[in-house]
């Protein structure tokens, strides 16, 4: 969903006026038959296709009055958060290991770069991008931080994970970012 919901809002708008065109020519045929049909096959069809005008009238006067949209502060914030993941995580294993909440995996993951980097094997700045990235996801699980690891975070925290809290912590519900989280795995496996 691309457009995030305003071209389907648009073709929804359509589509319940066709249905009230069709309902109102119901209406219409009806009545010109009228004559053929007894009287309680009358009443009773007439009853629900006024039943079903009211609510193709109500939900018409609802999109019209911009109460009812397929836009909603969800998709917006969706945007945000996914924006946000995208910046601030540039590893997907670091990401996949958030989305599925392994924080265990996270910390092994920390330990083997720390060996990694004093072998050689693994360079400064990776290293610290990496390391940001794991003490994030491991600081939005709930885990404590050592005061070590607090400081090396603030002192390498870059904007995007800064952004990456920020919008994160708006979200309110973690189990919100969890699920962007995860959409953000699947989109880096495709």
């Amino acid at each position: 969903m691309a457009s995030r919901g305003t071209t389907e809002t648009s073709k929804l708008k359509q589509n319940l006026e066709e249905q009230l065109d069709r309902l109102m020519q119901q209406l219409q045929d009806l009545e010109e038959c009228r004559e053929e049909l007894d009287a309680d096959e009358y009443e009773e069809t007439k009853k629900e296709t006024l039943e079903q005008l009211s609510e193709i009238n109500d939900s018409l006067k609802k999109i019209m009055s911009g109460d009812m949209t397929l836009v909603d502060e969800l998709s917006g914030m969706q945007l945000a958060i996914q924006a946000a993941i995208s910046q601030a995580f540039k590893t997907p294993e670091v990401i996949r290991m958030f989305a599925k909440k392994q924080p265990r995996q996270l910390r092994t993951k920390l330990a083997e770069m720390d060996r990694d980097l004093m072998v050689g094997k693994l360079g400064r700045d990776l290293y610290t991008q990496q390391k940001v990235e794991i003490l994030t996801a491991l600081r939005k699980l709930g885990e404590k931080l050592t005061p070590d690891d607090e400081m090396f975070l603030s002192a390498n925290a870059g904007t995007a994970l800064s952004q990456f809290e920020r919008v994160s912590t708006d979200l309110g519900s973690g189990d919100k970012v969890f699920a962007l989280a995860s959409f953000e795995v699947e989109k880096a496996k495709q």
